[in-house]
């Protein structure tokens, strides 16, 4: 579930559950999280599923992670544009 959060420069902070992995070797823990609207140029997306691929595996568990930790994993995913950025033509909600 998405819920509006508040307003930033007039455009939605949204609230969303991810799995956040906190540290390596442990188990992903399900929150909540804010997410900033999008910037010039990015598209922010309404993810409707994702997989976890042997990359994300490999930073989960062998402490490669290179933008380090807390982080959510998965960039295998499928879903709906959300809201776009200044500067997006070529996609709508």
């Amino acid at each position: 579930m998405v819920s509006v959060v508040h307003m930033q420069n007039g455009l939605k902070v949204i609230r969303c559950k991810a799995a956040v992995s906190w540290e390596s070797n442990k188990p992903l823990v399900i929150e909540d999280i804010e997410v900033a609207p999008p910037q010039d140029n990015e598209v922010r997306i309404k993810i409707v599923a994702t997989a976890v691929c042997h990359s994300d595996l490999y930073q989960l568990f062998e402490n490669k992670h290179k933008d380090g930790f807390p982080t959510v994993l998965g960039h295998e995913a499928a879903g709906i544009v959300e809201s776009v950025g200044p500067g997006v033509t070529e996609y709508r909600p």
